[in-house]
């Protein structure tokens, strides 16, 4: 299985990144394997449609979980869309999420917001 956490930098100490759409990084840690690769969020410096172009490139990379702390409406529509399961982050560590993820403890991300529109404007 294939999980895609936001991330601050490009290495599993890093933080989880408060941005889905327009965080720098994003990790793919492989639950198979146990190796995390990393991989720069091209629609970080988009003007527009950042969060969609980021949950596509998750798609493109047939993810099967997506760990965030949020997701805006549009982009959620992808992910839910390419049948990626969306799970809420607690705290900012890496480490300590992908380990709530594998016991069951991160609660499915419902709560979905309306998206930063014009963020890059």
């Amino acid at each position: 299985m294939k999980i895609a956490i936001p991330v601050d930098e490009k290495n599993i100490e890093s933080k989880v990144c408060i941005s889905f759409g327009r965080t720098p990084y994003y990790m793919i840690y492989d639950t198979d394997s146990k190796e995390a690769e990393f991989f720069d969020n091209e629609a970080a410096s988009s003007p527009g449609g950042a969060g969609i172009k980021a949950a596509q490139s998750l798609a493109d990379r047939k993810i099967d979980v997506l760990l965030t702390p949020r997701c805006g409406g549009n982009a959620a529509d992808v992910i839910n869309g390419a049948n990626i399961k969306m799970y809420k982050t607690q705290g900012d560590s890496i480490k300590s999420n992908l380990e709530a993820y594998e016991a069951g403890k991160l609660n499915e991300l419902t709560e979905i917001h309306e998206g930063m529109h014009n963020h890059g404007k």
